[in-house]
């Protein structure tokens, strides 16, 4: 990937729709390269998750142009590459494992990371999360420990318990939670060498329990809406 980080570094310091336009043959060999990657990572991961077989690599990957519309940030151009393989695809609102590139420092996440869970999940199926951390804390934190250096996001957490579950709860500071998903930085090593593959399909079997679990709570609150 490191042709991939040199782009996107070279990017993020000239971010000009006219410096796009004359690199754009580079964008082009490092969509390709990304999403042949891409491919693979998807085989990989529905060799132990079979929930994502069938995936193609566009249900999993994102476009390089920002939407700047409401933004007061008004780059033309995102400064990393990303796929997010979850059940039915990037939008279908279950959780998945995330590989996010992006050069050390340019700082949507602060450099290349791996996450495993679910983002900003609508309020019905938010709901379900927290039922299923009430009745399954345990689970859930085993599932979390089962997969070790990735730790558990909580930034975007509420002050208190919401309103419905219990505030005396064991399992309180999950409750609190608006996301559900565990990260790990790649490591410099894995990141510049041929091994990135075989490093990210590793360390996501380990957060399948995880997923599996939130899935389930997902799959459910999805049922409550038919």
């Amino acid at each position: 990937m490191r042709e991939v980080l040199d782009f996107l570094r070279r990017l993020h310091d000239n971010n000009r729709r006219e410096w796009f336009d004359a690199h754009r043959g580079e964008w082009l060999e490092v969509k390709a390269r990304f999403a042949a990657f891409t491919e693979r990572l998807i085989e990989g991961i529905a060799a132990f998750d079979p929930t994502i077989r069938g995936l193609r690599v566009q249900d999993c990957t994102y476009r390089i142009a920002r939407d700047t519309r409401f933004s007061a940030d008004k780059r033309p151009y995102k400064s990393h590459i990303g796929a997010f393989v979850a059940p039915r695809g990037k939008k279908s609102g279950f959780a998945g494992y995330y590989l996010h590139l992006e050069p050390a420092g340019d700082s949507l996440l602060g450099g290349s990371v791996l996450a495993s869970g679910i983002y900003c999940p609508e309020p019905v199926v938010l709901r379900s999360l927290r039922e299923e951390v009430l009745d399954h804390g345990d689970e859930l934190l085993q599932a979390i420990a089962a997969a070790p250096g990735f730790r558990l996001d909580t930034t975007n957490r509420l002050k208190r318990v919401p309103t419905g579950f219990p505030a005396d709860s064991e399992y309180a500071d999950l409750l609190k939670l608006k996301d559900f998903y565990i990260e790990k930085p790649i490591d410099n090593r894995s990141l510049e060498s041929d091994a990135l593959l075989g490093y990210a399909l590793e360390e996501f079997r380990r957060t399948q329990p995880f997923i599996a679990q939130l899935n389930r709570a997902v799959e459910y609150a999805y049922e409550e809406m038919r």
